[in-house]
């Protein structure tokens, strides 16, 4: 038990990480795929696009195993879980608050302007504060998303709760042909106690702010 739970707080602290890290990027990006710049805005949704048909786990090989053996960089498994996670959930992030401003009306964004406020301004002080309550139930699905994506961490051997369930698998499994059974179903009650309520917490939001 000692040591799921360490798994489990790798689990949960790459998780965490990443989300904040693709909140971080996320939003500016999501704000130049809503610019009225088409050029700008074409290559975010390029981005965009590129990213959601690339599979995590193969970007996870090609940080970990490719990437530094060409460039000779000795990347940690920690850092490329890190950098992979975020680049897949700022392009998430960034189509949710693309979503986000443009449902607003557009006359928020003239009344802005005819205030005198740059475009700048107008995107910090009226589009993002009206944009946060209809983008968090979409941020907290996301943080769910990510944790349920965090076991692809097992092929870079970091030590995350389905991998140390593993280990534990393989020196129980010669004394109790059941432990695959009954580590694997608690991995699987573990994952379920923690983004579960979460889920329902986004369709309670979701609903009352419809």
């Amino acid at each position: 038990m000692a040591r799921l739970m360490e798994g489990l707080w790798i689990t949960v602290w790459i998780s965490m990480l990443s989300v904040g890290l693709s909140v971080l990027f996320g939003i500016p990006f999501g704000l130049l795929m809503a610019a009225k710049t088409r050029v700008v805005a074409k290559l975010m949704r390029i981005y965009l696009e590129f990213i959601r048909v690339m599979p995590i786990l193969v970007m996870l090989f090609l940080f970990y195993y490719s990437l530094s053996r060409v460039f000779g960089i000795n990347l940690s498994a920690y850092f490329v879980s890190v950098l992979v996670f975020t680049i897949w959930g700022a392009a998430e992030m960034a189509d949710l608050v693309r979503a986000s401003v443009t449902s607003l009306p557009a006359h928020q964004w003239e009344s802005g302007r005819a205030l005198g406020l740059s475009s700048l301004q107008v995107s910090l002080f009226i589009i993002v504060p009206q944009a946060i309550r209809r983008l968090l139930p979409g941020v907290i699905n996301l943080t769910t998303r990510m944790i349920k994506t965090t076991p692809f961490v097992f092929f870079i051997n970091i030590p995350d709760l389905m991998k140390v369930g593993q280990q534990i698998v393989e020196v129980a499994g010669m004394r109790n042909h059941l432990a695959s059974v009954w580590v694997y179903g608690f991995i699987f009650f573990i994952y379920f106690i923690i983004c579960y309520p979460i889920s329902l917490f986004s369709r309670y939001l979701e609903g009352r702010w419809q």
